[in-house]
């Protein structure tokens, strides 16, 4: 079945950088273009980047453009996201997602909480 497993989130300090990752199974990864969503608590899901099947074309929501980059691996089956420059306003639930927007199916999330 489909499945995408997000890992790399944590616990990092202002100004700091974590690498997220997320491992596709059960579906022709190379052939759909992948993204990351996040959620906030008490907030809705919001959109971050997506990139396309070969990752020659990426978008980045303005919150974290400059900041963020998504890249992917098509021979790993994995989707990563760099993050540098974190902010406490980064803090929330990361999620991979198969398709544009918030994708057709989401991992279970990973946790990312920036704080001092």
């Amino acid at each position: 079945q489909v499945q995408l497993v997000e890992s790399g989130g944590g616990l990092v300090q202002p100004g700091g950088s974590l690498r997220l990752s997320c491992a596709a199974s059960g579906f022709t990864f190379s052939s759909y273009y992948m993204g990351w969503v996040r959620q906030a608590p008490g907030k809705g899901p919001e959109w971050v980047s997506t990139i396309s099947n070969v990752g020659r074309v990426t978008t980045y929501a303005d919150s974290v453009k400059g900041r963020f980059t998504i890249s992917r691996d098509n021979a790993k089956n994995t989707l990563y996201l760099q993050m540098n420059s974190l902010k406490p306003e980064d803090t929330a639930l990361y999620y991979c997602a198969r398709g544009h927007g918030s994708g057709d199916v989401r991992g279970q999330g990973t946790q990312v909480t920036v704080s001092s």
